[in-house]
C-alpha cells in the first residue's frame, strides 16, 4: 500500500502546482492592496500569460476567473461595473486561449493578437452593457473608458512582464 502512495505522489506535477498557487496568490492578493488599474492590470495580465505558458488553458483560465471578482470586492472595479464581471472573466479566457493557440507563431505576435482580442471583446461588450445599465450618464462614459484602451495597454505591458519572467527562468534553467 505504501508503494502505491509513493508512486501516486511521484506523478504529481509539483512544478505546475507551484505555478498555479503562485499565480492564484498574486491574482487574489494584489487587487486587495493596489487600487490602480495601471499597476494591477499589467501584473494580472502577466499572470494570465504566464499561466497559459506554464499551465495550459485550463489552469490559466482558473487563475483568470479570480482577479475581476477580487477587484470588485476590493473596490478597484467600481460597483456599477459589477455586471461587467462575467465579461471580464470571458475576456481573460479569450486572452489565454488566443495566446495559447497562436503561441506557435512568435511570443510577441501571439501576445499582441491575444491582447487585441481581449480588448475588442471587452470594449464592444462594455459599450452595450454600460449603455444598458446607465444610458446617457457621464459616469457611464468614464466606466466605459476603463474597459477600453487601458485594457489593451495593460494586456500588452503584462505580456512584456511575462516575457521577461519566462526569459529569466529559462536562462536560470540553462545555467
Amino acid at each position: 500500500m505504501a508503494q502505491i502512495k509513493t508512486q501516486t505522489l511521484a506523478r504529481i506535477d509539483w512544478k505546475s502546482i507551484t505555478w498555479f498557487v503562485g499565480l492564484m496568490g498574486i491574482a487574489i492578493v494584489l487587487p486587495r492592496f493596489i487600487h490602480n488599474q495601471f499597476v494591477t492590470g499589467p501584473i494580472v495580465n502577466a499572470t494570465l500569460f504566464l499561466g497559459a505558458y506554464y499551465l495550459g488553458n485550463g489552469g490559466a483560465i482558473m487563475v483568470g476567473l479570480v482577479p475581476s471578482v477580487v477587484a470588485l470586492s476590493s473596490g478597484l472595479l467600481p460597483l456599477p461595473l459589477a455586471p461587467m464581471v462575467p465579461f471580464i472573466m470571458i475576456s481573460n479566457a479569450i486572452l489565454i486561449v488566443v495566446f495559447s493557440w497562436s503561441r506557435k507563431m512568435h511570443f510577441g505576435a501571439s501576445a499582441i493578437v491575444a491582447a487585441l482580442a481581449k480588448y475588442l471583446f471587452l470594449y464592444v461588450t462594455a459599450l452595450f452593457v454600460i449603455k444598458a445599465i446607465m444610458p446617457n450618464n457621464f459616469a457611464a462614459k468614464a466606466m466605459a473608458t476603463m474597459m477600453a484602451w487601458p485594457q489593451l495597454v495593460t494586456a500588452l505591458v503584462g505580456a512584456i512582464i511575462a516575457y521577461g519572467i519566462i526569459k529569466l527562468i529559462s536562462r536560470g534553467e540553462n545555467a
